[in-house]
């Protein structure tokens, strides 16, 4: 339904910038890391941790990025979570991200 290989939540809701139930259309980037904070209403903020290669010292290094997210309201997270987010149009001044699916704990 989204157009991404995704699980469709059992529930439903009546939020607008729902993927699933609403009218947001998603495109790009697809994302996956862990949930670090949901405290924002129907947001949460992911954190992903990836490497960089720094061609002067021939070495990778660690790095860590924290992207926040919509949640709709048809989806259940907690901290620790592991997501999938999908980049959507801007929906707040730091929102182009939305929850497409919920793996559970890590």
């Amino acid at each position: 339904m989204v157009g991404i290989n995704v699980t469709e939540p059992e529930s439903e809701c009546n939020d607008p910038n729902c993927p699933f139930h609403g009218t947001l259309p998603v495109r790009g980037q697809i994302l996956e890391g862990l949930v670090v904070n949901d405290k924002a209403e129907r947001t949460i903020t992911m954190q992903r941790s990836f490497y960089k290669y720094i061609r002067k010292y021939e070495r990778y290094e660690k790095r860590k990025s924290r992207i926040n997210a919509h949640l709709p309201d048809c989806l259940q997270v907690n901290i620790g979570d592991k997501v999938k987010i999908a980049e959507c149009r801007p929906l707040s001044k730091t929102k182009h991200f939305v929850v497409v699916e919920v793996k559970g704990a890590k």
